[in-house]
């Protein structure tokens, strides 16, 4: 696979190079956030540092995320809370703080991986989380085999949710799917309308809060 490593340090880019390499991959090293949006294309995976000489990371990873699905893990010594946060809303795939273990940092490139192959093959139009059926197409949703009536916002979140079944999503990724750019203003509604979803379906265990970040429909 090929990696691309955008790190400034050489030492650490010399380690994670050789040890990538020693491991079947195909690095290649990049300094400067400007090398990352202008090679992107020729990588498979990006291991991002936050700290580079000339753009900030996250500045790199939102310009990124605006133009590519390429899959990608932040390795940084910034581990705060608020920039972790930062990092997986703007689109990181896995963040991991340094110093990190070889074999950690091995295994979470193979399970970005995967759930890359995996989310690249056509989506199921129909969704089930015990025993709540979500038909994306239809626009049909059963609970133990009777129709629950939904509003059209209130099955549009619910959709936003299933159609990611098992992942976390944003608040920011639901307010911009279902209302657009109205989001800012909207805040408040996305929550009543959870609130309204939970109790029709009855199965508060289908949509879990994500504190901090979101929420997830499904395990």
């Amino acid at each position: 696979m090929r990696v691309l490593l955008a790190e400034d340090d050489d030492g650490v880019a010399g380690a994670l190079t050789e040890a990538l390499y020693e491991h079947g991959h195909l690095p290649a090293r990049v300094r400067r956030g400007e090398d990352v949006l202008t090679r992107h294309r020729q990588t498979d995976l990006l291991l991002l540092d936050l700290g580079l000489p000339d753009v900030d990371g996250l500045e790199v990873l939102r310009k990124l995320r605006a133009v590519s699905g390429l899959p990608v893990v932040v390795l940084t010594a910034r581990g705060d809370e608020r920039s972790v946060v930062r990092g997986l809303r703007l689109g990181a795939d896995d963040y991991l703080v340094k110093p990190v273990r070889l074999a950690e940092l091995l295994a979470r490139i193979e399970a970005v991986t995967r759930r890359a192959t995996t989310s690249a093959a056509p989506a199921p139009r129909t969704v089930r989380a015990g025993d709540v059926e979500v038909d994306l197409d239809a626009r049909r949703v059963t609970v133990g085999g009777a129709e629950v009536r939904l509003t059209t916002k209130e099955f549009a979140v619910l959709a936003a949710l299933a159609a990611r079944a098992g992942t976390a999503v944003s608040r920011q990724q639901l307010m911009d799917e279902v209302w657009g750019d109205a989001y800012l203003a909207v805040s408040r509604s996305l929550d009543v309308h959870l609130t309204q979803l939970r109790a029709k379906l009855g199965r508060p265990e289908v949509l879990t809060t994500i504190r901090g970040f979101g929420y997830r429909f499904g395990d």
